[in-house]
This record gives structure tokens, sequence and C-alpha cells, in this order.
């Protein structure tokens, strides 16, 4: 049941809810003596789908991509490429996004101002032990081990294909750097003096349940451009340049 909870399985189950109706509405034309193209049957396809999406009230981008993932294959099929280039692209996107359609975290970078802010906030004249949970390709969690030779600089990552690089690149440069491929939940925050983490809205809530009942007194959490429905933070920092916020929150 936890699976059908994801946007994204939801939407798959609306274009097949709506392949049915599309049938219908295909023989009912042709039954009118009116002969419908593919580019009529996937507006078909696509119309179904995008009102089944509203009907479960999925948010306003998966109506859209309901709506106009139909027309795309049409497109794509008039293009007559190879059919191994599309196992090809599938398979990159299912190593480098993983479980985002379960995760609702997709993979987008923090960037050096985000790494700088981290840094300055981390307790100074002590070992510490930070996290980032949902690492990437590693730049913060390598940024951060090079600033510091007193850190113990560790990041998670789900997705093979952005763990992997970030493994790589540790390795190869000689970094103190640690990644581990894993999800996050099965981690205890209480091991950590300072967790990171830049996911998305959808995951928020469930983050701080795992950060109340985990972190331990005087650890941190850090989360960066998503703050935390019904928990204010009591530090949050607005970078200029970027112009998004990091929250922090002291236990």
């Amino acid at each position: 049941m936890h699976l059908l909870r994801a946007p994204s399985v939801r939407a798959l189950l609306c274009q097949l809810a709506a392949f049915p109706l599309t049938l219908l509405a295909v023989w009912l034309l042709a039954r009118a003596a009116l002969q419908p193209s593919y580019l009529a049957a996937a507006l078909l396809q696509g119309g179904f789908a995008a009102l089944l999406t509203w009907r479960w009230r999925l948010a306003p981008w998966w109506i859209a991509i309901c709506l106009l993932f139909p027309l795309a294959l049409y497109g794509a099929s008039g293009l007559d490429l190879p059919p191994w280039l599309f196992l090809a692209v599938f398979l990159f996107m299912l190593v480098l996004y993983w479980s985002t359609f379960r995760t609702q975290v997709p993979y987008y970078p923090s960037g050096k101002s985000a790494w700088n802010a981290v840094a300055e906030q981390l307790p100074q004249g002590r070992a510490v032990r930070v996290i980032d949970i949902g690492s990437g390709l590693g730049g913060l969690v390598m940024d951060l081990a090079r600033r510091r030779p007193d850190l113990d600089a560790t990041g998670i990552e789900l997705a093979p294909l952005p763990w992997l690089a970030s493994y790589l690149r540790a390795r190869l440069s000689g970094s103190r750097a640690r990644f581990i491929r894993g999800d996050y939940e099965s981690l205890d925050f209480g091991s950590y003096d300072a967790v990171f983490a830049y996911l998305s809205p959808a995951a928020m809530t469930a983050l701080w349940r795992k950060a109340r009942r985990e972190m331990r007194p005087g650890s941190m959490l850090m989360s960066y451009e998503f703050a935390i429905p019904d928990a204010q933070a009591p530090v949050s920092l607005y970078l200029q340049d970027t112009g998004r916020t990091l929250y922090i929150w002291h236990f």
C-alpha cells in the first residue's frame, strides 16, 4: 500500500486506466464512420489520463505530464530511433534516479554557497561527525573533508550512479570522505553531530519525525531550501546568491 502513495505510481495507474477508455472512444468514432488518426488517439489517451489524474487530486504538474506523455510517445515514434536507444536512456535514468518515484527526492546538487554556509555552522574546535543524506555526487561531503581534518564526513545515497561517482571521486582523489549506498531511513541519526539534507517538500515531515526520535542533545539538523511544516527553524540563513535558505534546528 505504501507504493500506491507515490504520485508517479498513481500517474502510471491513471495512464493504464485511460487506455481502455481510449480504445472505446476510438471504436465509437470508427462506428460513426470517423477514422481517428494516431495523433487523435494520443490526444484522447492524454485527455483521459489527465482527467483521471485530476480526479485523484494529484499535483497540477502530474496532470500536465499525463496529458503530454502520450503525445511525446507519438512524436518519438516518428523519429525512427533505434529501439536500443530507448533502453539505454531508460537504464541511465534508472541508475541515476533509482527510487525517486517512491522517495520523491530528485537529484539536484546543493552548490558551493550551501557548502560554505554549512561549514560555517558546524561546531568548531572539536571533532564532528556529519552526514549528508542524499549526497548525490558527493560535493558537499568532499568539500567538508578537505576543509577540516577533524571532521568525519560521510554521505549516503540511494541511487547507484551518483553513489558510484562519489565513491570513485573520493578514492581517486585520496579524500577522507566516505560514501555509503543505502536509504537514510536505515541510519541512526544519533550517531552524528550534524545531519544535512537537501531533499524535497514531500520528505520533510518524515525527516523531522526521524530526527526528533533519534538525534541526541547538542546535535543539529540542517535542511537546504526546504523548511519543515509545523517546525519553525530557530536559525534561517538566506543565501543571497542562490535565493535559497539554509534551515537549522538544534537538539
